[in-house]
């Protein structure tokens, strides 16, 4: 695991720049990014089956999760035939404040997949901790329904990191730099989906 950071004080701004992005760096060189090849592939095969995606997450994590509405929606399918289905279990404020006052906080996102999600369709968490109950529950809903699963952890990884079928996880111990790696995921695999299934003769003329 790496170490915390940042432990000392800084005498500028840009000092601490040049440090957060070798620390960014070093995270990334730390993490496992074959798993990526996987997630890919299920990504594609939950597309193709016309099955949903249910991305969820808290604070930086949602803003991740509704983020990522764009690429997977808007990217994904520009010069392609692919035609996914996402939806961000974080975005429905009224949705989330009824069931978090009047059910419990914890249920927010599992009260929506056990209405909403079915067998074959896809659930990833994102969640620097790994550990914030109301994603743990997602996962255990979709392991209930039949539903695969996708977590994206950092710091110890926490439950996420055992429950999900598949896992990212970040080694780094900085809110700020795992959560840039994990919109970097994002950006990745969903550039890659467009890329691998566009016409070839396309790249180099069309921006990602």
């Amino acid at each position: 695991m790496t170490a915390l950071f940042p432990t000392t004080p800084f005498d500028s701004c840009a000092g601490f720049a040049a440090e957060y992005f070798a620390t960014l760096a070093a995270a990334v060189q730390a993490s496992d990014l074959s798993v990526l090849d996987k997630i890919a592939a299920l990504v594609k095969e939950t597309i193709d089956n016309g099955n949903f995606i249910y991305i969820c997450g808290n604070g930086g994590s949602a803003g991740i999760a509704n983020h990522s509405l764009c690429d997977f929606l808007k990217c994904v399918r520009t010069d392609t035939d692919l035609m996914p289905r996402v939806m961000s279990l974080a975005a429905h404020t009224e949705m989330n404040s009824a069931l978090a006052n009047d059910i419990s906080y914890d249920e927010v996102f599992a009260y929506q997949l056990q209405s909403m999600g079915r067998p074959g369709d896809l659930v990833w968490t994102v969640s620097s901790s790994g550990d914030s109950e109301n994603v743990v529950r997602a996962l255990q809903v979709a392991r209930e329904k039949g539903m695969a699963s996708v977590s994206f952890t950092g710091f110890s990884g926490g439950r996420s990191r055992e429950l999900a079928d598949l896992n990212a996880h970040v080694n780094a111990q900085n809110y700020g730099v795992i959560e840039d790696v994990h919109m970097a995921f994002i950006h990745i695999l969903t550039q890659y989906l467009r890329m691998a299934n566009m016409d070839q003769s396309l790249l180099g003329q069309r921006k990602f």
